[in-house]
């Protein structure tokens, strides 16, 4: 007769749950509210793209999702696979925070286990935060002036405006999009300077007379 050792299944995504979201010894407040809340940022609008382009939702104005793709790779596909990618992107800031951020994972040949650098860390997450505060920056500044990032007239179905329910909720799910950089810029800030803390000398219980 077996008898089965393994913790039950909600056991176990409980306890990777808290593994992935646990953060370490020294981190403020601040950076585990700003890690955290970065992939929130980017979930509005990967719900409103899934709703729209892949289940048809009457929530959008014109054809949403209809850029330019493989022939072979369906648009309503196409919109899953980039939701769930962003949401993956987003989550490593956590990895900034926790400790399955500080060392390389074990199928990274020749430096599986291994603390990762500082440097490796910071200058990545802080040339993201850079360019993702640069880019839905600009994007937001081009659509409220009505035009598109290079310049050329928005159309009447352009998803985001301001004139009906429709395109305030597009503005809604895209608008958190704003936060993504500068969130990030702010976790990487924390582990710069957690990573670079001098240590605190605890000076002798007595003193010679």
């Amino acid at each position: 007769m077996t008898t089965l050792t393994e913790a039950p299944l909600p056991g176990r995504l409980r306890a990777a749950w808290a593994a992935a979201h646990t953060p370490l010894a020294g981190v403020p407040r601040w950076a585990r509210i700003a890690a955290y809340a970065i992939p929130f940022t980017v979930l509005p609008s990967s719900v409103w793209r899934i709703a729209a382009v892949t289940f048809h939702a009457p929530i959008a104005h014109g054809e949403p999702g209809s850029g330019d793709v493989p022939s072979w790779l369906p648009m309503e596909l196409y919109v899953v696979v980039l939701s769930i990618l962003s949401e993956l992107l987003a989550f490593t800031a956590i990895g900034l925070i926790c400790a399955w951020g500080e060392a390389f994972p074990s199928w990274v040949p020749g430096l599986r286990g291994r603390r990762v650098p500082t440097l490796a860390a910071v200058v990545p997450a802080a040339v993201g935060a850079a360019a993702l505060t640069l880019m839905w920056t600009l994007a937001a500044v081009t659509t409220v002036l009505g035009r598109d990032v290079h310049g050329r007239p928005l159309g009447d179905d352009f998803p985001l405006n301001f004139h009906d329910w429709r395109g305030l909720l597009a503005v809604a799910a895209y608008a958190p999009l704003l936060l993504w950089g500068p969130l990030l810029g702010c976790v990487t800030v924390a582990r710069w300077r957690r990573r670079h803390r001098r240590p605190r000398h605890v000076s002798g219980q007595g003193t010679a007379r």
